[in-house]
């Protein structure tokens, strides 16, 4: 009977922990949604891609925290995806959830980092997109299956003068 009992407590604290981390999750939700504007739709024929990669959407952040994942409208949810480069901008397909879309005019910045958001590496295998949306810096991390594509997508996005940078942890 003690066996039962203790093993109950356990569960039920377990239950409790889960329980309060997605009451966390809830909120931090609901108040990025007030401060962050939606994310721009893709549009509906954005011409054929300049590049593609397949790979792991990591997250986004707040740019310059890269812990500080942005939870809100789905974009807190890890997945595979399918990274697009257009002429007007980068589309982050990621299949089940909502793509989403960076307007090139709105990338700051793109780099190499080692990590992101609950996904770190020992090497800079995350291809990391910096850009504006509305009165937020955002960094949009994704991880290719073929690391050696990332060059390509330094050199095509750092062409209309988006600054490129290395690794931006230590």
């Amino acid at each position: 009977m003690e066996r039962l009992l203790l093993t109950l407590l356990v569960a039920a604290f377990f239950a409790l922990c889960v329980y309060g981390m997605w009451l966390g999750w809830r909120r931090k939700a609901r108040s990025q949604s007030a401060r962050i504007a939606p994310f721009p739709e893709p549009p509906v024929e954005p011409g054929e891609p300049l590049l593609t990669a397949d790979g792991l959407y990591v997250s986004t952040t707040v740019a310059g925290r890269w812990q500080e994942r942005i939870v809100t409208r789905g974009a807190g949810m890890r997945g595979y995806a399918t990274l697009r480069l257009y002429e007007d901008g980068v589309e982050v397909d990621r299949g089940r959830a909502p793509a989403i879309w960076i307007p090139r005019a709105s990338i700051t910045g793109i780099r190499t980092d080692k990590g992101m958001a609950g996904k770190v590496m020992g090497t800079d295998s995350l291809l990391v997109l910096t850009w504006r949306l509305g009165g937020e810096e955002l960094d949009t991390g994704f991880r290719g299956d073929d690391l050696d594509a990332y060059p390509r997508w330094l050199d095509e996005l750092g062409k209309n003068g988006t600054e490129i940078k290395g690794s931006a942890q230590s």
